[in-house]
């Protein structure tokens, strides 16, 4: 019998394009997602590129009990990729409270209930933005460099996160965790068939892109051309969400049949800074399509550049990103075009 890994959040961006790839590496895969944030409809696009249908629970993390019944329903969980998370930075200084509630609590949750049910690991999605602003010597930022205060509610909740889990693996807890530390993810499945489906106004940057350049958006809008960098622009470091799919594969597969610590932290990109204005400029030219953009004041909550040392995961995991950023971008039209093409948006 193919091991079963629950992954909740599972029709969301990365939780989508993660299911595809686990069962492409032959796992079996039981989704729970409230579909706050995401629509059902992701079932068929996942069953279409893989050919099977994940298991599906419409169940709220932070419900208890109903949690627990989705573990007593499939005995056979042996691993947990925990994606079910609030993750807008503007929204959650607007609200924190939801935030608070929403992200501790899923968490704490499927924690408890892992001895429980004989659950042996818990891969959890984290962020760079646990590393708030590094320093220049700390830039290309490493697992080692200092936790930051962080800027914005969503980001204090990964800290957190991050800190209960190790507190209950130090507890004696007989569970194994790694955690990924995740730069910013983009792009959508080559098949068009999945991809990032924000309901309402994007907060991300690369929606905002496709849906501009469709003629959803008047304009994009890009915020901050003051900051110290080469042209003014924020600079991140995009990976494309298939790869970052991948690495959550390389980290089940060592959790459950791997002798390892408890807990292992790993930062997932690329290695490499892109700023807002390069990205701007590289979907121009992958997909020949002219962007109407202009400044905006800068947002709250937003670091000014950040980017990762990613050595740790390609020794351990044998995991790299490595898709050229133009069929990235290009991979994201593809998908709004779709959306167009269907109706949807």
């Amino acid at each position: 019998m193919n091991q079963t890994i629950l992954v909740t959040g599972g029709t969301g961006f990365i939780g989508s394009h993660t299911t595809v790839e686990l069962q492409e590496a032959g796992y079996d895969v039981v989704i729970v997602d409230n579909l706050s944030n995401s629509k059902i409809e992701v079932l068929d696009g996942i069953e279409k590129i893989t050919g099977k249908r994940p298991a599906f629970e419409q169940v709220d993390c932070c419900d208890f009990n109903a949690l627990e019944a989705v573990f007593a329903k499939y005995p056979s969980i042996c691993g947990i990729i925990h994606f079910a998370a609030s993750k807008a930075v503007g929204e959650s200084v607007e609200k924190p409270l939801l935030y608070y509630r929403n992200n501790l609590n899923s968490l704490i949750n499927l924690l408890e209930l892992m001895p429980k049910y004989d659950v042996k690991g818990i891969i959890f999605s984290s962020s760079c933005t646990v590393y708030g602003q590094p320093t220049k010597e700390n830039l290309p930022v490493t697992e080692e460099a200092p936790i930051q205060k962080a800027l914005s509610p969503y980001g204090n909740t990964k800290q957190i996160n991050e800190e209960i889990i190790q507190d209950y693996i130090h507890s004696g807890a007989p569970i194994k965790s790694v955690i990924l530390r995740y730069f910013n993810p983009i792009g959508a499945h080559p098949s068009a068939l999945i991809g990032e489906l924000p309901l309402g106004v994007p907060m991300n940057l690369i929606p905002f892109v496709t849906q501009t350049a469709i003629g959803i958006r008047k304009e994009l809008k890009v915020f901050g051309n003051d900051y110290d960098t080469p042209d003014g622009t924020c600079i991140r470091d995009y990976i494309y969400v298939v790869d970052l799919a991948k690495a959550h594969v390389a980290a089940m597969t060592r959790v459950l049949e791997q002798e390892t610590d408890p807990v292992e932290i790993f930062n997932i990109g690329t290695g490499r800074g892109l700023s807002t204005l390069e990205v701007v400029q590289g979907f121009e030219k992958a997909t020949g399509v002219k962007l109407n953009w202009t400044f905006a004041p800068r947002r709250e909550g937003d670091i000014e550049k950040v980017w990762g040392n990613v050595d740790k995961a390609n020794k351990v995991l044998g995991w790299k990103a490595d898709t050229p950023i133009e069929d990235v971008l290009a991979s994201a039209w593809k998908w709004q075009e779709k959306l167009r093409d269907d109706g949807v948006m």
